[in-house]
Formats: C-alpha cells, structure tokens, sequence
C-alpha cells in the first residue's frame, strides 16, 4: 500500500510561484490603463487644437475680403464716344420756278456736274402764250405813249399863241407821263416773262454730285418749293460736315479746332480724321445735349452723306482730377460715397462728387486723397469702423504653406 501513494514536489504547486504570476498581471493591466489614459488625452489634445483652429477659421471668414485699389490720376485724356451722322457740306434741293410739262432730262444720281451744267428742260406752252400777250400788251402801250407825245408837243406850241389854256395843255403832258408810265409797266412785265422763260433750263448751282432725280420726261411739274416737288439733288460731297448731340456737361470741353476720329461700319479697322468747326451754343431742353458741327475732308469720295459715324473725341486733361472704378460708388440714404480703409483694414466711408463718367471708371472731382485705398464692389453691410481683409494677402497665404511643404 505504502508503494503506491506517491508525494509531488513540483514548484507549480508552491505559494512561492504564484506570486510573481500576480505581479505580471498588475503590471500588465498598469500598462493598459497608462496606454488608455495616454490615447484619451491624446484625442482631447487633438479635439481641442481642432476646436481652435475651427474657432480661428471661423473667424477669419467672418471677416468679410475686399479687393482694394487705389485712385489714379487722369494722366491721359479720356475719349468721348458719340454717335454722328455725315450730311453734304453743301446741299441744294432744286425746285421748278415755272409750272409745266419736262421735256427733257440730262443726268442722273450719281453723277458730277459743274456749276451752270443743264440738269433738265420744262416746256412751258401757257408761259408762251403770257409772253406773246406781254409783248402786245407792250406794243400797245408804246404806241399810245408816241401818240400822247405828240399830241402834247403840238398843244405846248399852240399855248403860246393863246390858241389853248394852260389847263389843257397840262392835262395833255398829263397823259403823256400817264402812257409813259404805261409802256414801261408793260415792258417790265415782257422782261419778268423772259426771265421765268430762263428757268424752263434746270442748271446746277454748283460743283457737286447728283444725289436724287424725282422726276421724269413728261412728268408735270408745279412750280414753287411749296406744292411741287424737289426735281433734282444737288450736293457738295468733296468735304462733308458731321453732327453729335454732345451731353451738357462736356459741351464746355468740345471747342471749335479739337479733332476727332471717325469710324463706320462699311470700313472696318479705319479711321477718318475730323475737325470741330461749331458748336449750337444751346442746350436741346428735351435731350439735354448740345448741337456740334464738324468737318471731314472727302476728297477722294469714300464717305457718303447720309451715313452713321461713330466719333470719338479727345477731351482736355485734368491732372489733379482722380479717377476710380465706377463699381466702387455706394449709393445710399447718406449720399454718394466710397468706401476707404483706414489703419488697420478698417473701413471708412467718404463722401465724394463725381466730375465725368467714363463708364467703367469715374472722375472724382473731391472727397478723396491721391493716397487712400478704396475698396472695388465693396459688400452689402459694411459700416464704418468694420474689419476687413484685403483679397491679395488671403490669396497668398495658401501658396505661402505650399511653399513651406516644398522646402
């Protein structure tokens, strides 16, 4: 029996090998909890330097961008762009003087004439018939005044001799100044007859171009410009004027010998050179503009009367004027205004007047320094004393920060 009971003596079995077993434990879960205490203040570390920089970006995008640009003085002068129309320096409508049927006639639009050249011929057959009845009228009148001289020779020849009184022989040179008179209303309407009989030939009245012909042979003509119509148009297009309505306030700037440039539409990429001749001195009250003439050489005959122009003129320099984007201006209950930055990108609004407008850009004729930064297209709530960023610098902080990364 006593063979079979076997004693161990194995050390897993002792109180001595179980306690470094427990140590191993505690410092393993010592480790896990350091670990897990590490890993949580590392995420609030985190979430926090997160919250702050969402704090700061919030922040800064609340502060509204502007872009900034600075007032520019007018170095060069700035051109005024109106539209004109091109008229004959000289243009003559020719009406018939004398009524009748036309005969005949000798050019048509388009063509040169002299001055003097025959245009046409009206036959005038009632005319004809008033100059032969002017003519008897004449004669008879002539005939009567011979007589009546006669006679008052003979009865101033009797009054000597007492054959008749004085009476009669005053009554008798009487009518003789009476026919005399007579004879020469007669002839001065023989000589009126004559001279419309001169206007049956339709003649240019100087050097020019056909530009209209209404009429034809055998066409009734009335005469006068009242009831009948123009026959023929005669223009002078060698040189031509030019017209523009210029707005009242740089009529005062557009003065007789200021050039200009002409540009049509039928030559694309050319210009014509044009001189200011006059101005209308009036303003038009129903558009507010002012009537400029000038004047353009058409020696080689490109230009066309009748045409449209667009005529750019050069207006005078003001150097102490300075001129802004016209995107700038706010408009509101206070008045016309700019917004400005001041120390520190705040805003400062000043109040301006505005000389010219260029359209895209504006003069300021006061309320701004050479020097202040104005703010282009500035957002809608901006009062003064507001902080703002300027657009560039933002924009260069992103380049910034790739740079750093490349280095």
């Amino acid at each position: 029996m006593s063979s079979d009971i076997h004693i161990s003596n194995s050390p897993s079995n002792s109180p001595s090998s179980s306690a470094p077993s427990k140590r191993r434990l505690r410092l393993a879960g010592l480790v896990i909890a350091v670990v897990a205490v590490v890993i949580v203040l590392t995420g609030l570390a985190t979430r926090a330097n997160d919250a702050r920089q969402l704090k700061r970006w919030t922040d800064v995008q609340a502060v509204p961008t502007v872009n900034v640009a600075l007032p520019e003085r007018s170095g060069i002068g700035s051109g005024l762009e109106l539209p004109g129309r091109l008229e004959a320096y000289a243009r003559a409508p020719i009406y018939a003087r004398v009524s009748g049927y036309l005969k005949s006639w000798k050019v048509d639009i388009g063509a040169p004439v002299k001055s003097g050249q025959l245009l046409a011929e009206i036959e005038t057959p009632d005319l004809d018939q008033q100059l032969l009845q002017a003519k008897a009228d004449l004669a008879s009148a002539e005939a009567n005044a011979a007589l009546a001289t006669t006679t008052a020779k003979r009865w101033q020849s009797m009054l000597g001799s007492d054959s008749v009184s004085r009476q009669e022989v005053d009554e008798k040179t009487g009518d003789l100044t009476a026919k005399q008179a007579m004879a020469k209303a007669a002839r001065a309407n023989v000589d009126r007859i004559v001279a419309m009989k001169g206007f049956t030939r339709i003649v240019a009245p100087f050097d020019g171009v056909v530009t209209a012909r209404t009429t034809d042979v055998g066409a009734l003509i009335n005469a006068g410009s009242g009831s009948g119509p123009e026959l023929f148009v005669v223009s002078d297009v060698r040189r031509l004027r030019v017209y523009i309505q210029v707005p009242q306030n740089y009529a005062p700037s557009i003065r007789p010998g200021a050039s200009a440039e002409l540009t049509l539409p039928e030559y694309p990429g050319r210009s014509f050179a044009a001189k200011v001749e006059a101005s209308a001195q009036a303003v038009n009250a129903s558009s507010g503009t002012t009537l400029v003439q000038l004047a353009v050489d058409n020696g080689d005959g490109q230009l066309m009367p009748g045409s449209y122009a667009s005529v750019r003129l050069k207006l005078p320099v003001d150097t102490a004027a300075l001129r802004v984007p016209a995107s700038a201006l706010v408009f509101d209950g206070k008045g016309l205004r700019v917004a400005t930055l001041g120390s520190g990108d705040r805003v400062a609004f000043k109040t301006v007047t505005i000389v010219r407008d260029y359209g895209k850009s504006v003069e300021v004729g006061s309320g701004l320094d050479a020097a202040d930064r104005i703010i282009d297209s500035p957002p809608d709530g901006l009062i003064d004393g507001d902080q703002v960023q300027i657009a560039s610098k933002t924009a260069d902080k992103p380049q910034e920060k790739a740079n750093e990364k490349k280095a």
